[in-house]
């Protein structure tokens, strides 16, 4: 059988990987062996954290309507029962951008949420 030489195939994965690892520090971004850990650690904390990601959120978007209800004299908890009560169907992400960005139409389902619960 003839020989194979791995050279090529060998240099394009090593080449691959320090693509990956362009921006590293130090030897991170040099040195083969150590690029590699590196990089996998780096995808390893990309992919839980993608994941992680839409919880954090959540309950980012949980502050924020919390901080936005407090001031209408109601809690969290209260406001979320409410909104089923009112029928109004709302998530959080939007709820929290009109808690932030627009008072007046946040009032106003404070408002109908206030209603539904006497």
């Amino acid at each position: 059988m003839a020989r194979v030489k791995r050279g090529v195939t060998a240099h394009a994965k090593h080449k691959k990987i320090l693509k990956l690892a362009k921006g590293y520090r130090e030897s991170n971004h040099a040195l083969y062996r150590i690029a590699l850990e590196k990089v996998e650690k780096g995808l390893r904390y990309a992919y839980r954290d993608r994941r992680k990601k839409k919880s954090d959120f959540r309950a980012l978007w949980i502050q924020r309507i919390n901080a936005g209800v407090r001031e209408y004299g109601l809690t969290y908890s209260k406001f979320m029962g409410g909104l089923v009560k009112a029928g109004i169907e709302m998530d959080r992400k939007v709820l929290a951008d009109l808690a932030m960005n627009e008072r007046e139409s946040f009032a106003k389902v404070v408002d109908a949420v206030k209603a539904a619960l006497k």
